[in-house]
C-alpha cells in the first residue's frame, strides 16, 4: 500500500526534527539536513527543497572579574612579624605620657632627609633645645643629657660621648620621643625616652646607594639593604661622613679653621622567627669619628715658659678620636595571655683627646692628654601578663656591670706657692718655670640593678589607671638606692580626646665615666691648682657626684580637631635634690659632672601636627625654666666668687632656654617633594653664674627632591637642600657661663645635593 509507506517516511522526518530541536536546546551546532524522497508511484511533483534549521546563538564566553583594588595582601611572614611587634609594644607601652612620633616617611620629608644627623632630626620635636657638640648637642625640657635610648625596646646604655653622632638616621623605621611621668619600666635616664623601631627588611626590601655633599667640602656616601630569607628578615646601613665643619665653628666666619672630621657608622639588624611563638633578634653597631678641634684666631697668650711666650692660636693642633661599638641579642616569646622579652647587651666606648703640647700651655697653662673608656655588659628582661580584661600586670628587671677608666696626663707649669704666679728670673724677669707631667687615673667596676612591677587597670572603657613601683640600686663611686612609685591616669571622654595626669619618683645615677674623682693634691703649686680650693684640700672641695632624686608631675591633653589635625598641650613640674649637671671645664671635649643641692624645672609645651594626602605640617612651642642652688660636688671646678654666689642664690642652669620652637611643612606633587623647617630659640645662658643669655635665633632650612621612575630600572631620587637659607649668624655659646670653655656658632648658609639609586 502506498499510503502506509508515505506515513512511515513522514513519521521518520518528524523524529529527526524532534532530535534536532533537543540538540539545539542543549547548545549544540546546526541541525542535520532532512531530505524527503517521494515514492516512485507518486505523481511527479517538484522535489522537496533542502531546509536548514536555524542556528542557535552561542553563549558569550565568561569574562574574568577584575582584581580587587588596593595593595596586594600581606605575606604570612609580614603578618607574623607585625604580631610580634605588637606584642613587644604591649610589654613596654607608653601610658600616661606625652609622645611625639616621627615615622621614616616624616624624616624623609624633612630637608636633608635621612642625611641629617639624628640629633638634628630630634630638634623638630617639642621642647628640644639646640646646643653645641661639646655640651651634649641637645637638651629635652631644659635637662642636661639624662636621655634614654632604646632600639626595639632594648636599652642602648650610656657611652663616653653623645648619641647624636652614634645612631644612624637611615636605620630608623620610626622614632618616638616620650616625656612626662614615665611608667615604672623606664628607669635610670628619666628626662625622656627616644624609642626607636628599626627598619624592617620584610616591609622595605631592596637597597639604596647614595652620595650626598656640598659646601665645607662635605661628602657622605651611604648604602642600605634589607630583605628576607625564609623566616628571617635583615636590614643593614652604612655611612661615611667627611667635612670641614666637624664641630661648631668657634667664630662667626663662613668657614672654620682646623675643623676637618672623618666619620664612619654601620648598623645591622637580624630577626628570625624560630617558631610561631618565638623570635630571636640581634642588633650591632659601630661608630668611629676623628675630629680636629676648631681654632679661635687672635687669642692673647696667657703663660710663658723657657723663652716661649707667643703662639698663633689659629695654628693650634688639637684632635679627638671617639669609638663606639655595641651589640644586642634578644629573645621574644609571644603566648596566649603573656608576652616576654629578655635581652643581653654590650657596649664599648672610648674618647681620646690629644692636645697641642706647646700651644695649650701658652694659652691655658696646661696641656691635657685625656683618655676615657667604658665597657658595659647587661641583661634586661620585661614581661606582660593579661590577668583579665581589666588588669594587665607588667614586671621586669635590669642589671649591668660597667668597667670605666679615666686617664689624664697633664703637662703643667709650676707656680709660686705664695703669689700663685709662675716663677721668674729675679734679674731678667723672664719666666724660668719648666713644664712637667702629672698623671691622674682612676678605674672602677660599677653595677646597676633595677626591678619593677606595675598594673594597668582599666577602670572603665574611658578611664585607665596605671600604678607601679620600681627599685634601683647603684654600686659605683657612690652606693645608693631608692624605691620609686609611679602613677598615671588616662581619660578619653569622647572620640579624639585624651587627657593624662602622672606622677613619678625618679632616681638617676650619674654616668659613671664622668663621675670619677680627681686627686687635687697632684696639682698643688701648679697652674692647675684650683683657685677655690688651695691646699690643704677640705672634703668640700671635691665632693663625690651623687645620684639625682626628684618628684615629677605632668598633665596634658591631645585633641583631634579635624581629620588629620591633632593639637596638644602639656605642662610639667619637677622638684629635685642633687640635680645632675656637667660641663666642659677645659680644652678637652669631655664632660665632668657635678650636682646642685636643690633645683626645680617647670614648663609648658604646645604642639600641632597635620597630615592630609601629600601635605604634612607641624608646629611646636615650649616655655621652660630650670634653676638650681648650692653646688655640692666637684666644687673645685668653680671660681670662688661664683661658688659663693650659687650657694645663696637660685641660678639658671647653663643649658636653660626660656623659649624653644620648631615648625615645618612638606608637600609631594607628581614625585617632587618640597619641604622647609625652622628652629627657634631665645638663647642659652652666659655671663657670670649664668645670669645672662645669648640673643634669640631663628634658622630656616629648605629642600626639594624628585623621584624619577624608569621602565627598566628602579627609581632614582635627586635632592637639593639649603641649610640656614637666610644665612643668619647664630651664637650657640660665647665661651662664658658654667662649664662652657669656648664659643660655638651655628652653621652658616650651605648648599647640598644628593643622588640615590634603589636596587
Amino acid at each position: 500500500m502506498r499510503l502506509p509507506r508515505l506515513r512511515i517516511l513522514l513519521l521518520a522526518s518528524s523524529a529527526l526534527a524532534v532530535q534536532a530541536t533537543v540538540q539545539c536546546a542543549r547548545g549544540q551546532a546546526t541541525l542535520p539536513e532532512i531530505t524527503v524522497t517521494p515514492p516512485k508511484e507518486a505523481p511527479k511533483t517538484k522535489p522537496v527543497q533542502k531546509q536548514k534549521a536555524p542556528v542557535a546563538a552561542k553563549a558569550p564566553a565568561p569574562v574574568a572579574a577584575p582584581p580587587p583594588a588596593g595593595p596586594p595582601p600581606e605575606s604570612p611572614f609580614i603578618t607574623e612579624t607585625k604580631a610580634f611587634n605588637a606584642a613587644r609594644e604591649n610589654i613596654l607601652p607608653k601610658i600616661g605620657v606625652s609622645t611625639y612620633e616621627l615615622s621614616h616617611q616624616d624624616i624623609e620629608a624633612l630637608p636633608q632627609g635621612t642625611n641629617a644627623p639624628l640629633d638634628k632630626v630630634l630638634l623638630q620635636a617639642p621642647g628640644v633645645t639646640l646646643d653645641s657638640a661639646a655640651s651634649g648637642n641637645l637638651h629635652v625640657r631644659n635637662e642636661h643629657a639624662n636621655l634614654q635610648y632604646r632600639v626595639n625596646g632594648i636599652i642602648i646604655p650610656d657611652g663616653v660621648s653623645g648619641f647624636g653622632q652614634l645612631l644612624e638616621t637611615s636605620f630608623v623605621g620610626s622614632m618616638t620621643l616620650v616625656t612626662g611621668a614615665l611608667p615604672a619600666q623606664y628607669g635610670l635616664r628619666n628626662t625622656g625616652l627616644v624609642d626607636i623601631q628599626a627598619r624592617s627588611g620584610a616591609q622595605d626590601p631592596g637597597g639604596t646607594i647614595s652620595i650626598y655633599g656640598g659646601n665645607r667640602s662635605t661628602f657622605t656616601p651611604s648604602i642600605e639593604y634589607g630583605g628576607t630569607s625564609g623566616r628571617t628578615e635583615y636590614f643593614f646601613t652604612g655611612r661615611g661622613f667627611f667635612t670641614d665643619l666637624g664641630l661648631e665653628n668657634t667664630t662667626s666666619a663662613i668657614n672654620a679653621i682646623h675643623d676637618w672630621t672623618q666619620q664612619g657608622r654601620a648598623f645591622g639588624y637580624l630577626s628570625t622567627l624560630l617558631d610561631d611563638t618565638t623570635r630571636l633578634t640581634t642588633i650591632s653597631g659601630i661608630s668611629i669619628q676623628k675630629y680636629q678641634i676648631p681654632n679661635n684666631p687672635g687669642q692673647p697668650p696667657q703663660f710663658a715658659f723657657l723663652g716661649v711666650s707667643d703662639f698663633d692660636s689659629a695654628a693650634l693642633d688639637q684632635r679627638q678620636l671617639e669609638r663606639n661599638f655595641y651589640n644586642v641579642i634578644a629573645l621574644q616569646k609571644k603566648l596566649d595571655g603573656a608576652d616576654m622579652q629578655i635581652a643581653y647587651f654590650s657596649r664599648y666606648s672610648t674618647v681620646h683627646f690629644m692636645p697641642d703640647p706647646i700651644g695649650d700651655l701658652v694659652f691655658n697653662g696646661v696641656s691635657s692628654d685625656v683618655f676615657r673608656s667604658s665597657f658595659l655588659n647587661g641583661v634586661q628582661g620585661d614581661a606582660a601578663f593579661r590577668l583579665n580584661p581589666a588588669h594587665t600586670l607588667r614586671t621586669g628587671f635590669y642589671t649591668s656591670a660597667e668597667s670605666t677608666q679615666n686617664v689624664t696626663k697633664d703637662t703643667v707649669l709650676p707656680v709660686d706657692p705664695v703669689t700663685g704666679a709662675p716663677p721668674v728670673d729675679p734679674v731678667t724677669g723672664a719666666p724660668i718655670g719648666r713644664p712637667f707631667d702629672v698623671a691622674d687615673a682612676n678605674a672602677k667596676m660599677g653595677y646597676l640593678l633595677g626591678v619593677y612591677v606595675q598594673d594597668e587597670w582599666k577602670l572603665t572603657n574611658k578611664l585607665t589607671l596605671n600604678l607601679g613601683i620600681r627599685f634601683d640600686q647603684m654600686y659605683q663611686f657612690v652606693d645608693a638606692n631608692q624605691f620609686s612609685p609611679r602613677a598615671s591616669l588616662v581619660y578619653k571622654p569622647v572620640e579624639g580626646t585624651t587627657l593624662h595626669f602622672g606622677y613619678a619618683r625618679y632616681f638617676t645615677p650619674p654616668s659613671q665615666v664622668i663621675a670619677g674623682p680627681t686627686n687635687l693634691a697632684l696639682f698643688d703649686n701648679t697652674t692647675q691648682q684650683p683657685a677655690s680650693c688651695p691646699p690643704p684640700h677640705p672634703e668640700s672641695c671635691a665632693g663625690p657626684v651623687l645620684p639625682e632624686r626628684s618628684h615629677y608631675f605632668d598633665v596634658g591633653v591631645t585633641q583631634k580637631v579635624l581629620p588629620g589635625l591633632e593639637v596638644g598641650v602639656d605642662a610639667y613640674y619637677k622638684i629635685a635634690r642633687d640635680l645632675l649637671d656637667d660641663g666642659q671645664f677645659g680644652q678637652a671635649y669631655v664632660l665632668t659632672g657635678f650636682n646642685y643641692d636643690k633645683a626645680f624645672n617647670k614648663g609648658v609645651e604646645l604642639t600641632a601636627k597635620y597630615k592630609y594626602g601629600n601635605l604634612r605640617a607641624y608646629a611646636n612651642l615650649a616655655w621652660a625654666q630650670q634653676m638650681g642652688t648650692n653646688v655640692v660636688s666637684n666644687q673645685f671646678l668653680f671660681g670662688p666668687d661664683e661658688l659663693a654666689y650659687i650657694a645663696s642664690h637660685y641660678i639658671y642652669t647653663d643649658h636653660a632656654q626660656t623659649w624653644t620652637g620648631s615648625a615645618g611643612v612638606s608637600y609631594l606633587w607628581n614625585g617632587t617633594r618640597f619641604s622647609t623647617d625652622v628652629i627657634y630659640g631665645s638663647g642659652l645662658r652666659n655671663d657670670f653664674a649664668n645670669t645672662g643669655h645669648l640673643p634669640l635665633y631663628t634658622q630656616v632650612n629648605a629642600g626639594i627632591s624628585h623621584e624619577f621612575k624608569w621602565d627598566d630600572f628602579k627609581p632614582t631620587t635627586v635632592r637639593f637642600d639649603v641649610i640656614n637659607v637666610f644665612d643668619t649668624i647664630h651664637e650657640i655659646r660665647d665661651g662664658s657661663g658654667i662649664g662652657v670653655f669656648a664659643p660655638q656658632f651655628g652653621p652658616r648658609r650651605a648648599y647640598y645635593v644628593g643622588l640615590s639609586q634603589k636596587f
